[in-house]
């Protein structure tokens, strides 16, 4: 595995193989812990064009960890702002003798693009539009895995704004794989029309999906990629696929609540479910820098 560019393309083995190696790297980031030298000599270089806090400082943490050097680049004070290319700044970084990139990019498609015009480098996908988020799909699969024991036969919901999701869509590619049962459920006007193509099963219905799940993850209503209103207001969003503590009394007893964060406090879920024991929210964090280091270590390898 030389990139990591999403999920679409991988098999099911590859899935499992990526998660098998993460459950080798749990732990290994807690303080205290020595550093490793998988990576010793390699430089990775985080290239991130939009917002993060999550998933920059996990992949910096994973390479540090695994004992490479790492480079930060974000474009406010960089030659972006004075009109450099995507692919010129990519060029020159490689220049400097970087092995792997992360990327984060607005436009869907830019890591492939990077792919194509630096074969020397391996690129890693950190989020590319609305098209995919490929760790945080692992890393959400991860987590299902670790607390149910397998993802196989599981009823898994992903619940908001599927329309503009990049999870959502590295969810689908994995959990479908792994033999899942997907629910993508929404306003109408945020599900698209053709996302059963994928094999799963739509709803509109936050309720009438509940007592079927084994797994509910909360996505982000993403009002930065919105160009109109799909709803009629926050509170009417809330009302309907908000996850309350008084939802969670109707959904099975050990159903697990996942949130790729940032989370919306009050919108997509109440503090009550957010801090809950049904959650899984900030166990979600510690294995994404597992998965990170897993992903790192492989295509580097």
């Amino acid at each position: 595995m030389h990139h990591l560019l999403g999920l679409e393309h991988l098999t099911a083995a590859d899935i499992e193989h990526i998660l098998d190696v993460g459950r080798g790297f749990v732990g290994t980031g807690e303080k205290g812990s020595p550093k490793r030298d998988d990576l010793r000599g390699k430089l990775v270089a985080n290239l991130f064009y939009e917002p993060s806090t999550r998933t920059k400082m996990s992949f910096g943490l994973a390479a540090r960890r695994l004992g490479a050097d790492t480079v930060e680049f974000s474009p406010s004070g960089s030659s972006t702002a004075k009109g450099e290319s995507f692919i010129d700044t990519a060029r020159n970084i490689e220049a400097m003798g970087v092995d792997v990139m992360v990327v984060r990019h607005q436009s869907s498609g830019a890591p492939l693009l990077l792919q194509r015009q630096l074969p020397n480098v391996h690129i890693v996908n950190a989020g590319d539009g609305a098209h995919e988020h490929p760790t945080q799909g692992l890393l959400d699969i991860f987590t299902i895995r670790e607390r149910k024991g397998s993802i196989a036969g599981l009823t898994v919901a992903l619940v908001g704004d599927i329309m503009h999701s990049r999870v959502a869509r590295s969810n689908i590619h994995g959990l479908t794989k792994l033999g899942a049962k997907v629910i993508v459920c929404g306003p109408n006007t945020l599900v698209p029309r053709e996302i059963e193509q994928f094999g799963v099963e739509r709803s509109s219905t936050l309720d009438d999906i509940l007592p079927r799940c084994d797994v509910i993850n909360l996505l982000r209503v993403q009002f930065e990629r919105q160009r109109s209103s799909f709803f009629p207001s926050v509170g009417e969003y809330a009302r309907l696929f908000g996850m309350t503590g008084d939802r969670l009394k109707r959904a099975k007893s050990d159903v697990l609540i996942l949130a790729p964060g940032p989370i919306n406090r009050g919108l997509e879920l109440t503090p009550d479910v957010a801090d809950g024991p049904n959650s899984a929210i900030l166990q979600q964090v510690n294995y994404g820098l597992a998965v990170r280091m897993a992903v790192l270590k492989l295509v580097c390898g």
